[in-house]
């Protein structure tokens, strides 16, 4: 880990150092958001593929349809039916998890790198560096510590939290639609209550605002990268789901 840490520090230093005469204190800040915003669009074109993906299965609800009716006493006749439905019409119910999880390693990147105290035997100076008031490697409690919620750090997650919650509604307000449009949110192939659904149907929608909990309880350098991958994901869904019916995307996920 301390060899990737080192690497990866010396690439955040190299990219700050160009942007620090047009960014000054804040070029490190500007610098993780811009290699958040490179790796988003390293993932994009696995994300152009799983949304092709999902267009794929909303083409194929019917066809699932007829095997849940068909199959609805034997769960894993259905289960076997569909899997060879995605395989013959070469849909992976998988792919729209790709995405994520490519990102995963970059997040613990920069979690780590910010919460080190050194790196290689070396005192971490990127621990130093700010946006505004507060420094890329404190959490929101030292800002609420260190001046309270309206003091000069605790603005800067005020920001934060004020971008997360515009992303979070735009997010559940979205999911909301594709929700209500669900032919059947909580019933089975054989017409019964499916345990759990309802209480789901109702969570689901929610989901987005966990982000905030996140924001809070990273260090700063890693909640940039969160709320801006988080809504780099919200136009980008937007995007390349546009001519998607919201029932059918909701029918099909």
């Amino acid at each position: 880990m301390s060899v990737f840490l080192s690497g990866f520090a010396t690439l955040v230093e190299h990219f700050a150092d160009l942007l620090q005469p047009l960014f000054q204190g804040g070029a490190t800040a500007v610098a993780i958001i811009l290699f958040t915003a490179c790796v988003r669009l390293a993932v994009h074109p696995l994300s152009r593929a799983a949304a092709r993906g999902q267009k794929a299965r909303t083409k194929l609800s019917p066809q699932i349809a007829a095997l849940r009716k068909k199959h609805s006493k034997n769960p894993e006749r259905l289960q076997k039916a569909i899997m060879e439905l995605h395989k013959k019409e070469q849909v992976s119910p998988l792919a729209g998890c790709l995405p994520s999880l490519l990102q995963i390693p970059a997040f613990f990147l920069m979690y780590h790198l910010f919460s080190s105290r050194e790196i290689g035997g070396e005192p971490n100076e990127l621990l130093g560096h700010s946006l505004g008031a507060a420094p890329l490697g404190d959490r929101w409690k030292d800002a609420l510590a260190d001046g309270g919620v309206f003091g000069g750090a605790g603005l800067v997650y005020v920001a934060l939290f004020a971008i997360v919650v515009a992303v979070a509604t735009f997010n559940y307000r979205r999911t909301k639609r594709q929700m209500a449009a669900m032919p059947m949110p909580a019933a089975g192939a054989d017409g019964q209550q499916v345990p759990g659904m309802g209480a789901m149907t109702k969570l689901m929608p929610l989901l987005s605002f966990a982000t905030l909990i996140t924001v809070g309880v990273v260090p700063l350098a890693a909640a940039l990268y969160v709320v801006t991958s988080t809504t780099w994901t919200a136009v980008e869904r937007a995007f390349l789901y546009r001519d998607v019916p919201a029932g059918a995307l909701a029918t099909a996920a």
